[in-house]
């Protein structure tokens, strides 16, 4: 598996408390018609941790069902129990997606022997390609470079990292000292192309769920050596990009992509709520000019 580009963390749109298929296939026909490399159904921007059991593996296979292989499927994955995740593999494992999203434990706030622990129970008992998914701002604690050299070495499916520590210093570290077939994704939209500036390879977005053409485009032409237009993009969708997590996220791209009539409604589940009517003002404009 080829993994670079731009790969969509969807949302996963509700009505009445249930999963709105309708909507979700309206905007991964979106996703299908644009540059973008994949998707990744059941993330944080998902809201995969609130899904029911059933839930969740019912929107991973619509999704790898939808695309039939014309546009790569990773899973968002992982919970705060070793245990539960591995359950969960198992009921995954055959659904045919390419790959899955495997997050660092959160709340428990393990140490980097128990991450390489976590991770290699999971590596050792699936067949997919695994990327890591260091995000400290929900999980409490930081994936060190160490760590992700660590386990890329030991396991051979685990693949790729999506950084989102925000620190671009680590970016280098991990690609300093990893082989040069591993992958960095970024997992910052607003820092993709610094990213990509010392050695990242794409991006898994929320922005493409409403601009997957541009954010796509930005990477290709980045690969291609056509820096000026990559530029030329990040600066363009910067201030959109940025607004987007005006409050947690999904809860303003799900409220854009209700504006943009792409989904019928942006309820969310609880603890998580509609965004404030300030910031719909803002959005507003934004979502206008696009």
């Amino acid at each position: 598996m080829k993994i670079e580009g731009c790969y969509t963390a969807v949302v996963t749109p509700f009505k009445n408390n249930k999963i709105d298929f309708k909507s979700y296939e309206n905007l991964l026909k979106i996703q299908l018609e644009s540059g973008i490399s994949g998707v990744v159904p059941c993330g944080s921007t998902g809201e995969g941790s609130i899904l029911s059991p059933d839930e969740y593996t019912d929107m991973i296979k619509f999704t790898v069902n939808f695309f039939k292989g014309r546009k790569q499927v990773i899973c968002g994955f992982g919970t705060n129990s070793t245990e539960k995740s591995l359950k969960t593999l198992m009921e995954i494992n055959d659904l045919g997606a390419d790959a899955i999203l495997a997050i660092v434990p959160y709340y428990n706030k393990p140490t980097q022997s128990g991450m390489i622990e976590h991770f290699s129970r999971i590596a050792e008992n699936t067949g997919m390609e695994i990327i890591l998914y260091n995000i400290p701002s929900r999980t409490g604690v930081n994936m060190i470079p160490q760590t992700v050299k660590t386990l890329s070495e030991k396991h051979k499916n685990i693949v790729a990292v999506k950084e989102a520590s925000g620190n671009l210093d680590q970016v280098s570290e991990i690609i300093n000292i990893c082989s040069k077939d591993f992958t960095v994704l970024s997992g910052d939209d607003s820092l993709t192309l610094p990213m990509m500036s010392v050695g990242a390879r794409g991006v898994i977005s929320v922005a493409s769920n409403i601009i997957p053409d541009d954010i796509s485009d930005m990477c290709n032409y980045f690969k291609n050596g056509d820096i000026q237009r990559a530029i030329n993009l990040h600066q363009k969708n910067f201030k959109l990009i940025k607004n987007l997590f005006i409050e947690t996220n999904p809860i303003p791209v799900k409220y854009a992509l209700k504006k943009m009539g792409i989904i019928d409604d942006d309820e969310l589940r609880l603890p998580l709520t509609r965004l404030e009517q300030k910031n719909r003002e803002k959005l507003d404009l934004l979502i206008e000019q696009i």
